[in-house]
C-alpha cells in the first residue's frame, strides 16, 4: 500500500487530481468553523448539551454528523450535504413513480444532467426551508428556560441566517462538484467522509481519557477492555468490506448472431447484484424516522408526548426493535426503487442474452426477483447489526457513543464504501500507467 501511494504522486495527472482534493477538502474544513452572525456560541453548546442528555438524540444529530460538527457549533456549513442528499433521495424516488421523469432519466447523459439540474434545484429550496426553521427554533428554544442562544432575534437575523446557511450548503455542492470533475473519487461522498473523520480526534481523546494510562485511579477502561475494543473494530471495518464488496453473479449467456460480415454475441458474461443494494440509505430512512417524536419533542413541551419520545431513545428495548425493523423495511423498500427485474430481462431479451436453465422474459424476471429477495434480507440483516452495534458496545462497555458510533452504524459504513471507491479509481490510474495498484492480482507486474 506503501507502494502504491508512492507510486500516486509519480503521475502528473494522479498527482494533480490528488492535490486539488485534498485542498478542496481543507477548505471545507476550515469553513466548517467559521461562526454565522448573531449566536452565542457557548449558549448553543449548552443548548444542544441539554437537548442530547434530555432526548438522547435528535435529527439534527443526523445533520450534526453529516456535517462534521458544524451544526452544534452553527458554523456557515452547519446544514452541511443533507439538503443535497435529501434532495437526491426525492429525486430518484420520484423517477421510479413519476412517467416523466423516467423518460429524463432514460436519455442517457444529457437526462442526467437534467436530473441532476433538479436535484440542485431542489437543494436549494430545501436550504432556504430548513435554515428558516432553524433560525426560527434558535429564536424560541422551548422546555429550556434562561437560555439566549440569538442574541438579536427578529426578521434581521432570520433574512441573514436563511442567507448564511443556504449559501455555505450551495457553496459545499460546488465544491463536491469540482472535486467530482478534477479530483478523484465523488465529491459529495467524499466530503461527508471528511465530516465524519473530523470526528476521530474528539473519540480517540474521550478513549484516553476512560484509559487514562498514567492514572490508574481515575482509569475506566483496562487494557484487556480496549484490547476487546480494538478486536471488534478490526472485526466490524471487515465485515462491513465484505458485505460491501459482496456480490451474487448471476450467469448471463448470449446467443451468436450474424450482420453481414460480422459475429455478435456468442460471450458469457454475469449480472453482479450487490447484496446491500441500498447502502447507507436505509439507516438514513430509519434514524430520520425513528428519531421524529424526539425532535418533535424539543419543541412541543406536552407531558404525554415527552413520555412517548422517552420510549424511543437510544439504549431503549423498543428503540432498538423498531430501529432494526425500519432498516429492513427501507432496505427492500429502496432495493424495490431501484432494480426493475422485468425491464432488465427485457433488455437481455432484446439483445440475445439468457440465464442459462431460464427461460427468457417473465420467468428470467420472477428468477430474479427470487434472488434479489433472498440476497437482500441478508443485507438487510447484516445493516440492522451493524447499526444497533455501537448501542451494544456503549451498554456493555460502557463508553460515550462518540466513541461507540465508530464500531459501527452510519458513519462505518460510509467511511468504509468511499474509501474503497476511491481506492479503486485511484488504482485505475495506477493500472493505466502500469503501476501496481492497492491489491496485487499477480496478473500485472508493476515498473521499480
Amino acid at each position: 500500500m506503501l507502494s502504491a501511494l508512492v507510486n500516486s504522486f509519480k503521475i502528473p495527472d494522479l498527482k494533480k487530481r490528488l492535490i486539488v482534493t485534498g485542498a478542496l477538502l481543507a477548505i471545507y474544513r476550515v469553513g466548517c468553523y467559521i461562526p454565522t452572525p448573531g449566536i452565542d456560541g457557548n449558549a448553543l453548546a449548552e443548548f444542544f448539551n441539554r437537548i442530547a442528555r434530555t432526548q438522547g438524540g435528535t435529527l439534527f444529530g443526523i445533520i450534526n454528523m453529516f456535517s462534521g460538527g458544524a451544526m452544534e457549533r452553527l458554523t456557515i456549513f452547519a446544514l452541511g450535504i443533507m439538503p443535497y442528499i435529501s434532495s437526491s433521495i426525492i429525486l430518484q424516488l420520484l423517477t421510479a413513480v413519476v412517467p416523466a421523469l423516467e423518460k429524463i432519466a432514460k436519455e442517457g447523459k444529457a437526462g442526467y444532467e437534467k436530473i441532476n439540474q433538479y436535484t440542485r434545484y431542489g437543494t436549494i429550496v430545501l436550504s432556504i426551508v430548513q435554515s428558516f426553521f432553524i433560525a426560527l427554533w434558535l429564536e424560541n428554544p422551548a422546555r429550556f428556560e434562561g437560555l439566549r442562544i440569538v442574541m438579536y432575534p427578529g426578521w434581521g437575523f432570520r433574512i441573514l441566517t436563511v442567507l448564511t446557511l443556504s449559501t455555505g450548503t450551495i457553496f459545499i455542492m460546488w465544491l463536491g462538484e469540482q472535486i467530482q470533475e478534477r479530483g478523484i473519487g465523488n465529491g459529495i461522498s467524499l466530503i461527508i467522509t471528511a465530516g465524519i473523520i473530523s470526528r476521530i480526534p474528539a473519540a480517540l481523546h474521550q478513549l484516553y481519557v476512560l484509559v487514562s494510562p498514567f492514572a490508574a485511579s481515575r482509569r475506566q477502561i483496562q487494557p484487556f477492555t480496549l484490547l476487546i475494543m480494538a478486536a471488534f473494530f478490526a472485526i466490524v471495518v471487515f465485515a462491513v468490506i465484505m458485505i460491501t464488496q459482496g456480490q451474487r453473479k448471476i450467469p448471463v449467456q448470449y446467443a451468436r448472431r450474424i450482420v453481414g460480415r460480422k459475429i455478435y454475441g456468442g460471450q458469457n458474461t454475469y449480472i453482479p447484484l450487490k447484496v446491500d443494494t441500498s447502502g447507507v440509505i436505509a439507516i438514513i430512512f430509519a434514524q430520520s424516522i425513528i428519531l421524529f417524536p424526539a425532535t418533535l419533542a424539543s419543541f412541543i413541551p406536552n407531558p404525554g408526548f415527552q413520555r412517548l419520545a422517552q420510549g424511543l431513545v437510544r439504549g431503549q428495548v423498543l428503540y432498538t426493535g423498531v430501529y432494526a425493523l425500519l432498516i429492513v423495511f427501507f432496505c427492500y423498500f429502496y432495493t424495490a426503487i431501484v432494480f426493475n427485474p422485468l425491464d432488465l430481462s427485457e433488455n437481455m431479451k432484446k439483445y440475445g442474452g439468457f440465464i442459462p436453465g431460464i427461460r427468457p422474459g417473465q420467468p428470467t424476471a420472477e428468477f430474479l426477483d427470487y434472488v434479489m429477495t433472498r440476497i437482500t434480507l441478508a443485507g438487510a440483516s447484516f445493516i440492522a447489526v451493524i447499526a444497533i452495534f455501537p448501542d451494544f458496545i456503549m451498554a456493555t462497555l460502557k463508553i460515550p457513543y462518540l466513541v461507540a458510533s465508530f464500531f459501527g452504524g452510519t458513519g462505518i459504513l460510509i467511511i468504509v464504501g468511499v474509501m474503497l471507491d476511491t481506492l479503486k479509481q485511484i488504482e485505475s490510474h495506477l493500472l493505466t500507467h502500469h503501476y501496481e495498484g492497492f491489491i496485487k492480482s499477480g496478473h500485472i507486474r508493476g515498473r521499480r
